[in-house]
């Protein structure tokens, strides 16, 4: 079996978050079109439901880059979803991503929903999301506290939906090596 790597750049999505400071479109593009230069496959560009500016920049990217994968993130909610794809639709080539909290503490306190809820929730978004593209993330958020037989429903229920790609963040940094190890074990096994 061949394997490639991919190289998923967030540079103008989490990194512009990590500086607390907003770029200029300009500068976004400059940035957009250095990560292209050098050869990064994919470039996640933004969140354009957050902000009219930031729809506008997700927008301008995908415009012009044309050898890397636009990529723009949204909630696993329709509108999000929606407006990602207005956002990208003018690119050569992107992807959606979708991300929903799958942690116990998470479903619990901040999306009062039930784990089944949770893994509709997810196969929905990304069934959804592929009605716009054929290349779609999943990310699920706060997975270094989500149960490892949980995490692995939902990683397969996004599979079995459509995802082409699947994130297992330790999105607050919580886990150590060995349990982020043990959870990759489990979720990312090849298939027979």
């Amino acid at each position: 079996m061949s394997q490639q790597v991919i190289i998923f750049d967030t540079t103008l999505r989490d990194g512009e978050q990590a500086l607390q400071a907003s770029l200029s479109v300009k500068e976004k593009i400059q940035i957009a079109m250095a990560l292209e230069r050098m050869g990064v496959d994919v470039m996640e560009v933004g969140f354009p439901v957050s902000s009219p500016g930031d729809f506008e920049s997700v927008q301008t990217i995908a415009r012009q880059i044309k050898n890397s994968r636009v990529c723009g993130l949204a909630r696993c909610v329709d509108n999000d979803i929606d407006v990602a794809a207005e956002a990208l639709r003018v690119a050569e080539a992107f992807r959606i991503h979708v991300f929903l909290a799958t942690s116990t503490l998470h479903i619990e306190s901040k999306l009062k929903r039930s784990f089944d809820q949770v893994l509709e929730m997810a196969v929905r978004s990304v069934k959804r999301a592929r009605n716009y593209t054929d290349d779609v993330e999943f990310s699920c958020e706060d997975a270094g506290r989500t149960p490892i037989d949980n995490l692995c429903r939902v990683v397969e229920a996004a599979i079995n939906a459509g995802a082409t790609t699947i994130n297992i963040p330790d999105t607050v940094g919580y886990t150590h090596a060995q349990p982020v190890r043990r959870h990759h074990h489990y979720a990312v096994r090849p298939r027979a």
